[in-house]
């Protein structure tokens, strides 16, 4: 049997890791090791367009999947370009490992072509960053960096030289068993015990829901069914804890809507689950703050906590809620739930009038017919900026849809790259991108990765020739608009130059038609919608300090446009309300 080279040996690590696929752009320095996953049964090389798709497509598909997933860019401008999707992977805690490939080992130092640093550059971006600087420290190292990656969730670096890659791999080097999967982590008694008081002692309980509540929506709904508690959410954890939630007084912050603002200000207690919510302008500085978080370094961070629990929301609710005493009254969240029906029925208006005959097209309109016709376990992912207020408020979750975007790091571009690790996962799952003009453009070229390796993404362009959030950010600043506009070209016109499907909707009455045909396609698709630039409103009494840097300091709503079937589940929450 020939001898493994290192490269080889590292492909087959992240084989045992559970990766199966690779995403990159190939190049000198990591030659060795695309040539190595070529050989390698078990794992794919996907060829992208940029890096930076590369990255952004790592991590949709360690999101979705919660697996590790891997990415890779050869030395100098080639892993360069990864830092911008690895930062928004690691922000949202998806388990990556980027590998960096490097100049010749014997030129590190002297200015050589191509020549960067990379384990200090992406330092700020990675729980892991270090260089296999001599093959005797593999596998030990990439063992490390995985384990990083998974076990803190987030991403890992390792950067190699191309001639290391290409060297024999040590014979008797040491292989460990690897970590895959998190552990779920219980709370210690005394801190459940010091909870379960505050619980008890407290008239009006409310819950503030982020991404940490994955895999915990049933014990959720029990323990505010026990406490009669209120339930909001943070933008990332409207996936897991919207549907089905007779609870729910809908989502806090600048694209916020319905009574969470008030039902975190007027508790008596209130208890954060699983979130790491940024915009501390939004959060009570007067009541009583327990925080539940498996990362502890997120404990306290936004928030001066009376209480900080280390633990898994799903074990800490488990543990918690048999020991609280049931509360009787309803008084509290029934009359925040007819708050959020009345803050809801507030805006609905503007989506109503006349929506289905405005041309240029409300994106509202859009995003609701998208919301009706797409399937039941689509996965959207979504473009940041107003894309971001679309999808918050008209994808109606269900629990087996997913909603993927630049949550945390905000980036532009992310949806159309995002898109193709969420369809590579499954190919007969819907994926649609819901892509602002702005963002597709930006990394446009990726489009080409779909036809290429005919993913059938759905693409949805809300094309409004604007950078629309940039716009009303200097709007609110007293800012006059300016180098916002886009002279964009028929995109859809494109999609068919690429070889994909492409139709171009300018009326309302070709939205529905335009969609379905487009999901009907066997192949990848881009439905090129004109929306109306000037579909939002901004109410009066705004300041600017409302918007800059996303800092609310009350819970009025700066974008005005419509909840979608929010208000139908606000409603029947309402029917639900036991009469005395």
């Amino acid at each position: 049997m020939a001898k493994q080279n290192v490269a080889e040996q590292f492909v087959d690590i992240l084989v045992r890791a559970g990766v199966k696929r690779m995403y990159g752009v190939v190049g000198d320095s990591l030659n060795p090791v695309v040539d190595a996953v070529r050989r390698t049964p078990g794992i794919d090389w996907v060829h992208v367009r940029h890096e930076e798709a590369a990255a952004f497509a790592a991590g949709a598909e360690a999101q979705i999947t919660g697996q590790l997933t891997a990415c890779a860019g050869s030395c100098g401008p080639g892993n360069l370009h990864l830092i911008n999707g690895l930062y928004d992977a690691h922000r949202s805690m998806a388990p990556v490992l980027a590998l960096a490939s490097h100049i010749p080992s014997s030129e590190i130092g002297l200015g050589y072509f191509q020549e960067t640093h990379p384990e200090l550059l992406f330092r700020e971006c990675s729980h892991y960053c270090e260089m296999i600087s001599s093959p005797e420290q593999m596998p030990r190292l990439l063992q490390t960096a995985i384990q990083n990656a998974i076990g803190q969730g987030g991403v890992s670096v390792v950067t190699m030289p191309g001639d290391i890659a290409d060297k024999p791999a040590p014979e008797k080097s040491i292989e460990t068993a690897l970590v895959t999967e998190r552990p779920s982590v219980r709370p210690g008694e005394s801190e459940i015990a010091k909870l379960v008081d505050m619980i008890d002692k407290a008239g009006k309980v409310t819950l503030f829901c982020g991404s940490g509540t994955a895999g915990a929506h049933d014990e959720v709904m029990e323990f505010a069914e026990k406490l009669k508690a209120p339930v909001g959410h943070a933008l990332r954890g409207k996936e897991w804890i919207e549907y089905d939630n007779p609870f729910d007084v809908g989502m806090s912050g600048l694209l916020g809507y319905g009574a969470a603002y008030e039902a975190t200000h007027e508790c008596d207690l209130l208890i954060l689950l699983g979130t790491d919510f940024p915009y501390n302008a939004f959060l009570p500085d007067d009541v009583k703050i327990a925080q539940v978080d498996v990362r502890p370094q997120h404990l306290g961070r936004r928030s001066k906590l009376d209480l900080a629990i280390w633990g898994d929301v799903r074990e800490t609710l488990r543990c918690l809620t048999p020991l609280v005493r049931t509360k009787t009254s309803r008084r509290f969240l029934d009359r925040m739930l007819k708050k959020h029906a009345e803050a809801l029925e507030g805006v609905v208006s503007a989506y109503t009038r006349k929506v289905d005959k405005h041309v240029p097209i409300h994106p509202e309109y859009v995003a609701s017919v998208l919301d009706d016709l797409a399937d039941d376990d689509a996965v959207f992912t979504v473009d940041t900026g107003m894309n971001n207020v679309w999808a918050a408020r008209y994808i109606t979750p269900n629990g087996k849809r997913r909603v993927i975007g630049s949550f945390s790091h905000g980036s532009m571009a992310n949806a159309l790259p995002q898109a193709i690790g969420a369809q590579l996962i499954e190919r007969d799952r819907q994926v649609v991108s819901m892509s602002g003009d702005g963002g597709f453009s930006m990394l446009m070229g990726d489009f080409l990765t779909l036809v290429q390796l005919d993913l059938p993404v759905k693409v949805v362009l809300f094309n409004n020739s604007s950078l629309g959030m940039v716009e009303l950010e200097m709007l609110v600043g007293g800012l006059p608009a300016f180098g916002t506009s886009n002279h964009n070209p028929d995109f859809a016109a494109v999609a068919r130059a690429c070889g994909a499907y492409g139709v171009r909707v300018e009326k309302p009455k070709q939205l529905a038609g335009a969609l379905k045909d487009a999901f009907k396609h066997d192949g990848p698709a881009l439905v090129d919608v004109v929306t109306d630039p000037n579909a939002l409103s901004i109410p009066p009494k705004i300041k600017a300090e409302m918007v800059t840097g996303f800092a609310l300091s009350a819970s009025k709503m700066v974008l005005d446009g419509g909840v979608g079937k929010m208000l139908q589940m606000a409603r029947s929450n309402l029917r639900n309300i036991p009469r005395p």
